[in-house]
């Protein structure tokens, strides 16, 4: 078959697709049905050529390659339908055999990287990537609970960011020439798409977008700004790569990089859903204090006390987490500036009816860095902790819980022997005096409802009280 009607029949093929003008609508209209079947056998006929179009690139002389490459690129610009399984099931598999090969090409090939490649990649990726994505079945969609919507034409979208990736890793690829197609317009695109609800694909998406920052450098500013301003299924992989882009930041850290933990990472804290992202968002907020520990003392802590759950328990025990994942790289001096504040909210989950709350926080204790901080601070530590300790080591309903209290009170022990047996004794002291009020407060209700019962007596008997 020749190369003629190969191109002719590719020809007819966009005919229909692109020309939508008016005008050529209302000839086409004419005959719609006449043209919609010629141009499917033409179609048929395109995907089935493997004489020459569907030949493997690395088959044919290496002058014919760059030129067979970009046929196939213009090739699989062709869209199919996936929601309905039956149809041209044969033209799906020629397509998805394509792709294949156009993966192998671009990880094997070198020299194919000419100028004339860059916008027929990046329309072919465009072409079949970037849509509107199908609204969730459900407008009550619990990602929590529910099982998400996977994309129908996966098996060719698989390949097309399997191909993009590699495209973009290519030792030849120059961000010079890409810039020119991969562009605003097209990030934009691309961030839309993690309101995708299928994980694969945002998974590959986040790829794609780390790849882009890290080769152009003209966008990452941009890439920063809007990732500010979307909230979507993929927050997840989002902030998986705020991650590695905080990782490289600069010092010292711009009042913008700043502003975007105290305005857009710390609040995220507050979501319902925080369980899908915690993580992810955990690690971002490590890494900026690992880039500046002072960061800690004024903002990072405060804010992740002053969003601490009140009614959730689950949220309760990620906080706590994420506290230890903090003072795993906290320095002495900032450790210094929050330890009364922290261990206050420590002393509270200790003492939760939640065992899973108490014992992640007394899981603390085994850490030994953390160790070291409160061995060091114990004077200031050991009073705020000692009370909910030792009350709940005598009322707590799970003995696991006791016995993990024990074993913190030994430490406290062995720590500060002497500071331990005087907060000891005021407590046992403050105790009795505790009960001596009770006592007094009993006795008191005890005579006024004696005195009470004498007067309703008494008027019982018709004398008047005096």
């Amino acid at each position: 078959m020749s190369h003629f009607y190969v191109s002719h029949a590719y020809q007819g093929c966009y005919l229909f697709e692109d020309n939508h003008s008016k005008n050529k609508l209302k000839i086409l209209n004419n005959s719609f049905l006449f043209i919609y079947k010629s141009i499917f056998y033409l179609l048929h006929g395109l995907f089935c050529m493997n004489s020459f179009f569907l030949s493997v690139c690395l088959d044919v002389s290496a002058q014919e390659q760059p030129e067979l490459f970009l046929k196939k690129l213009q090739q699989c610009c062709f869209l199919f339908d996936f929601l309905d399984t039956l149809s041209d099931l044969k033209m799906k598999e020629y397509k998805r055999s394509t792709l294949n090969e156009l993966v192998d090409y671009v990880t094997l090939s070198r020299g194919y990287l000419t100028e004339q490649t860059y916008p027929e990649v990046v329309k072919m990726v465009s072409c079949n990537i970037f849509r509107t994505l199908p609204p969730s079945d459900s407008n009550e969609f619990d990602p929590e609970e529910d099982e998400p919507t996977l994309e129908a034409s996966w098996p060719h979208l698989q390949l097309i960011y399997e191909f993009f990736i590699r495209f973009l890793e290519s030792q030849e690829f120059q961000p010079s020439v890409a810039k020119k197609y991969i562009d605003q317009k097209f990030v934009l695109q691309l961030l839309e798409l993690f309101d995708s609800e299928d994980p694969r694909e945002r998974d590959c998406l986040k790829t794609v977008l780390h790849r882009i920052y890290g080769k152009f450098l003209g966008l990452r500013a941009f890439i920063r700004k809007q990732i500010n301003n979307i909230f979507l299924c993929g927050v997840a992989e989002l902030l998986e790569i705020l991650g590695s882009i905080i990782n490289g930041f600069a010092l010292p850290l711009k009042a913008e990089h700043k502003q975007f933990l105290v305005k857009v990472l710390l609040p995220l804290h507050t979501v319902r859903s925080l369980s899908l992202f915690h993580a992810q968002l955990a690690y971002c907020i490590v890494q900026f204090l690992e880039k500046d520990p002072t960061l800690t003392e004024p903002v990072s802590v405060p804010c992740l006390l002053k969003f601490w759950p009140k009614t959730c328990s689950q949220k309760e025990v990620m906080f706590l987490g994420e506290l230890e994942e903090i003072l795993d790289v906290i320095e002495p001096t900032q450790f210094v500036k929050i330890q009364e504040l922290l261990f206050k909210q420590i002393a509270r989950c200790v003492s939760s009816p939640h065992f899973q709350v108490a014992e992640r926080a007394l899981y603390y204790w085994n850490n030994e860095y953390i160790m070291s901080l409160i061995e060091e601070n114990s004077s200031v530590i050991l009073p705020i902790m000692f009370a909910s300790l030792y009350r709940i080591s005598k009322e707590h309903w799970n003995p696991a819980i006791s016995a993990l209290i024990y074993n913190v009170l030994k430490a406290f022990m062995e720590m500060n022997s002497a500071l331990f047996d005087e907060l000891a004794a005021n407590y046992k002291s403050d105790r009795q005096k505790e009960r001596k009020k009770d006592k007094e407060r009993d006795d008191l209700w005890r005579k006024l409802e004696e005195l009470e019962l004498r007067r309703g007596i008494q008027n019982s008997d018709g004398i008047i009280p005096t």
